[in-house]
C-alpha cells in the first residue's frame, strides 16, 4: 500500500484509517529520517485504537505505554538505545506481539536481533517540507 501525504494531518488521518485493519499483536516498524512523520503516524494509529492521552515520541524513555478503548498502544523509540539488554529490563518481550495491543517501533534497526516474525514496515520518505510518501508492507524478519 502506498500513500502520498501533503500534510501532517493527512499522515495522521491515513494512520488512523490504517489502524482499523489491525487486530492486535501487530508490530509496526516505523522507518524514516528525523522529522519524516513517524510520530505523526503513531499518533494517528493510537487515536484509531481509542487512546485518549497525548502521544509523544518516547525518545528518552524508550517506551510509552498507552491504554486504548480498542487496543493498547506500545510505542518504542530505540534512537537512544545503547544495548539490546536495556529492552529486557523494560520487559520488551511482554509487549511485543501482545494480542491486547499494537507495538510501534521507531529506529528499529538499532536492535535487529530481537525482532523476529511478521511485522509491518511503515516507510515514510520526505519528498519536501510538507509532502511524504508512505509505503506500508508486510515484512517477515528471520
Amino acid at each position: 500500500m502506498e500513500f502520498i501525504s501533503k500534510s501532517e494531518k493527512e499522515t495522521f488521518d491515513f494512520a488512523l484509517n490504517f489502524s482499523k485493519s489491525l487486530k492486535g499483536g501487530e508490530i509496526l516498524l516505523l522507518n524514516g529520517d528525523l522529522g519524516a512523520g513517524k510520530t505523526a503516524f503513531s499518533k494517528g494509529v493510537a487515536c484509531g485504537l481509542g487512546v485518549e492521552d497525548v502521544v509523544t515520541s518516547p525518545t528518552f524513555t524508550i517506551l510509552n505505554e498507552h491504554y486504548g478503548k480498542v487496543l493498547n498502544f506500545y510505542h518504542f523509540d530505540f534512537y537512544r538505545l545503547e544495548d539490546e539488554s536495556e529492552l529486557k529490563e523494560l520487559g520488551f518481550d511482554e509487549f511485543i506481539g501482545n494480542k491486547n495491543g499494537i507495538s510501534a517501533i521507531e529506529w528499529f534497526e538499532k536492535a535487529p536481533s530481537i525482532l523476529k516474525g511478521n511485522t509491518i514496515l511503515i516507510d515514510i520518505q520526505k519528498i519536501d517540507d510538507n509532502t511524504r510518501k508512505i509505503v506500508v508492507q508486510d515484512k517477515e524478519i528471520k
